[in-house]
């Protein structure tokens, strides 16, 4: 029997991001038959993930299975670290490895991830396609939920400098909070120093109330968040790979 995979996203009163979060975990569920895929939140949405890892980790416990491994892994439906993972998460997983049913293991956040690069190129040629072309005056900015913890600015700079690599022009890393500079002060910059449009690439999971404050910032052109537009019929392939490439390595699989 394998870990369980608790799919731990922050939570939104958003629907369309609700439903974006909930077909991304019902294609794992899909990509893996058998998978236990169980959905926990760290704010807005119940249930809370500890609750959820102590739940699942019972289970594993009656269930007296013998496999090597953790009971179940926590995987952050986040694209980078921060408070959430560092303090929600990790003390979920304490709380339950303090007592004596199983064992639990978080897992790294989603990103950085080459797939992800993939998917913001490919949110930005289907950006390009409606709005386009891009013309080499334009400005690229890519706009990143923020954090106060510093790994998570060097993580979403990584992901930048892929993304600018691959683009084959410059983006300038923005936050909706926690780091700087915020989305509106480099959507500003930017129209400052070039001729052309800004176009804003959503390095965000999801709608909700980070994509709302970007659609506000000013920018020309938003491309779609990374979970796709609302309403898609199909999680992406990649994303789903993503939680589980970030599942299998916590798992030890």
């Amino acid at each position: 029997m394998s870990a369980s995979l608790i799919g731990t996203s922050h939570g939104t009163d958003d629907p369309a991001g609700q439903a974006a979060v909930r077909a991304l975990l019902d294609g794992v569920r899909v990509a893996r038959p058998g998978l236990d895929v169980r959905e926990a939140f760290v704010d807005v949405q119940q249930p809370e993930v500890g609750d959820v890892l102590a739940e699942a980790v019972r289970d594993a416990a009656s269930a007296a299975t013998s496999a090597a491994g953790p009971a179940a892994v926590v995987v952050p439906v986040l694209l980078s670290t921060g408070y959430h993972v560092r303090h929600d998460i990790a003390q979920a997983v304490a709380a339950v490895n303090a007592t004596t049913e199983g064992s639990a293991v978080a897992a790294d956040p989603l990103g950085p991830h080459p797939l992800l690069v993939d998917i913001l190129a490919d949110r930005y040629a289907a950006a390009e396609a409606a709005h386009g072309p891009f013309r080499p005056d334009d400005a690229v900015v890519l706009a990143a939920a923020g954090s106060s913890v510093a790994a998570a600015a060097t993580a979403v700079e990584e992901v930048t400098s892929a993304l600018a690599q691959r683009l084959g022009r410059p983006v300038t890393p923005s936050y909706g909070a926690g780091a700087e500079p915020r989305v509106p002060d480099a959507v500003a910059a930017a129209r400052a120093a070039n001729t052309g449009r800004v176009i804003v690439v959503s390095y965000l999971l999801a709608p909700g109330y980070f994509l709302d404050r970007v659609l506000e910032a000013g920018a020309d052109v938003v491309t779609d968040p990374v979970a796709g537009p609302a309403g898609a019929d199909k999680p992406d392939p990649r994303l789903v790979q993503v939680v589980l490439d970030r599942y299998d390595a916590a798992a030890g699989a």
